[in-house]
């Protein structure tokens, strides 16, 4: 454990001291109902049990910073948060973690004293013109902030899930595409996906071949969409879309998703290159 990471424990440590002696132990229960409904105050419920030393707690409350759900999206405090809770045994902390580059430790506020977080609003996009499940939710909200940090619209990147795997976990074509982004062996080799049914490293990998696609084809939706199903051998082979039924039926449930015919990240970075 860094000697970085051990004063943040003391300190915490310090403050789960301070607190108990004071109101007692805090007993905590997870609030998904919270999460969804007023995250916030899922942030706030979370908080509290946090600096009394609650791993769950902990995990629960990077999720919210790392997404931007009811505080204000914070990658460092979620990442520190994962941190503490993976290294007391939490494996979703620590698949969380994988998908984080933790650069600077650095505790939210309300752990470190009893202050409420900062609100943030909640985000808006795809996620709510869609009629999703609790569990597809939580799984486009990993799909939306993946995306984010690899320069993918996140639109973009749930359009592609949802005509893959309509966002379930478990999925197994009989190809044997595997997961959210249904990823095949060769694929989840090639983005070092060590468990495609994880769903963090799952959407991981499939952001990441987005992105390439996207830098290889300019933006073009048609052709990446095209490669993604097919492969960028197959589209580089006939120049365009390959006559395969499959990929044109792909391509056009895309559309009817993502209708723009660029990719709105790149044309905005085009735009830009041309003035």
């Amino acid at each position: 454990m860094s000697l970085i990471l051990r004063s943040l424990l003391f300190l915490l440590g310090m403050a789960v001291l301070s607190v108990t002696a004071r109101a007692g132990i805090v007993e905590f229960l997870p609030r998904p109902d919270l999460e969804s409904r007023d995250p916030w105050q899922a942030a706030v419920h979370y908080c509290v049990a946090a600096r009394h030393g609650n791993t769950e707690a902990q995990y629960r409350l990077g999720v919210l910073y790392a997404f931007g759900l009811g505080v204000p999206e914070n990658r460092q405090a979620a990442a520190s948060l994962f941190s503490i809770a993976a290294e007391q045994g939490h494996r979703q902390a620590q698949d969380m973690l994988d998908t984080i580059l933790l650069k600077n430790h650095q505790l939210p506020a309300c752990l470190l004293a009893d202050v409420k977080p900062e609100k943030s609003p909640l985000p808006h996009g795809a996620v709510q013109r869609i009629t999703l499940s609790h569990e597809q939710k939580k799984t486009a909200r990993i799909i939306a902030q993946i995306a984010r940090w690899h320069g993918v619209d996140p639109d973009f990147a749930l359009s592609i899930a949802l005509v893959e795997s309509r966002l379930q976990t478990y999925a197994v074509s009989p190809k044997s595409a595997m997961g959210v982004m249904q990823l095949i062996p060769g694929t989840a080799a090639r983005f070092n996906v060590q468990d495609v049914f994880n769903v963090s490293q799952n959407v991981k990998g499939g952001v990441r071949y987005l992105r390439l696609l996207l830098d290889r084809y300019q933006g073009r939706i048609d052709l990446v969409s095209a490669a993604y199903n097919a492969g960028e051998g197959a589209v580089d082979r006939y120049r365009g879309i390959p006559p395969y039924k499959e990929t044109r039926q792909y391509v056009i449930k895309i559309q009817r998703l993502y209708p723009s015919l660029i990719h709105i990240p790149d044309r905005e970075r085009y735009a830009v290159q041309r003035r």
